[in-house]
């Protein structure tokens, strides 16, 4: 399975300060359940997305971010088809990093850095060259900027409903109203659940959902007007306006950012 390794390989097998894998996921290995494991691991998407799932709230990382699960912390993954992926499990303590599950913006120089180490042989951790590597990497690496690209979630079946069906069709299920009628209960019971379970308003939580999937789809290279249909609205103006006040740029410039060094 593609989560938890390659060919047999375990990553809390190896004492290695760090273990990189280039892993290209065949349709059947998408999925993997719940699981941990000792390292740490941060989940680079190359080419496809990757969907982390921790307690309380689901990870989604378009191409060129990564997810960061510190070590101990259960989590599941859901790649796309055929999606490319690296895998970068890490030492406790080795690298500075959070605490926490959140996801990455990856610089050009540290993803050239995890990729330079996926393709050294399994026993090349050891010499003065890959070590050097590492260490660059392990200075760059806290300095990543942190994304709000996770989406709070709880295991209520409506909420878990919800989700799934707004990934799947996001221009047809719009409104709290929508769902409170699919549902059979009063918008406002539906409103309180949301906030319950989820710790945002509806709007909030959907504009959240949203944003996720609008970078989804303009890495993988949708006009901004064809993105701004895809998620249904009326007009590309108003998409533009949720993108900025999401992450605090225009969707031009902030895919611009993803090909210039920091």
């Amino acid at each position: 399975m593609f989560g938890l390794g390659l060919n047999g390989y375990l990553p809390d097998s190896h004492h290695d300060a760090t273990v990189a894998l280039r892993i290209q996921v065949a349709p059947d290995e998408q999925y993997i359940p719940q699981h941990h494991h000792r390292k740490g691991q941060l989940i680079l998407a190359l080419r496809g997305a990757i969907t982390c799932e921790v307690e309380h709230a689901r990870w989604m990382v378009p191409p060129q971010f990564a997810v960061w699960i510190p070590g101990g912390m259960p989590h599941s993954n859901r790649a796309t088809p055929q999606a490319e992926l690296c895998f970068l499990f890490i030492e406790p303590g080795a690298a500075q990093m959070p605490d926490r599950c959140c996801s990455l913006k990856i610089s050009p120089l540290v993803r050239e850095l995890i990729l330079a180490l996926a393709q050294r042989p399994g026993n090349a951790g050891k010499t003065p060259q890959t070590q050097r590597l590492q260490q660059v990497l392990f200075d760059e690496l806290p300095q990543q900027a942190e994304q709000q690209l996770q989406l709070p979630v709880s295991a209520h079946p409506k909420i878990r409903q919800m989700v799934e069906t707004m990934e799947a069709q996001p221009a047809q299920w719009q409104t709290l109203s929508q769902w409170a009628r699919y549902f059979a209960m009063s918008e406002r019971n539906l409103a309180r659940l949301v906030v319950k379970e989820t710790g945002l308003n509806f709007r909030r939580w959907r504009h959240q959902l949203q944003l996720i999937l609008a970078l989804q789809l303009l890495v993988r290279g949708l006009a901004v007007q064809q993105v701004a249909q895809s998620l249904g609205y009326d007009s590309t103006t108003a998409f533009i306006t949720m993108f900025r006040k999401g992450l605090g740029q225009t969707p031009g410039r902030y895919l611009a950012g993803l090909t210039t060094s920091r």
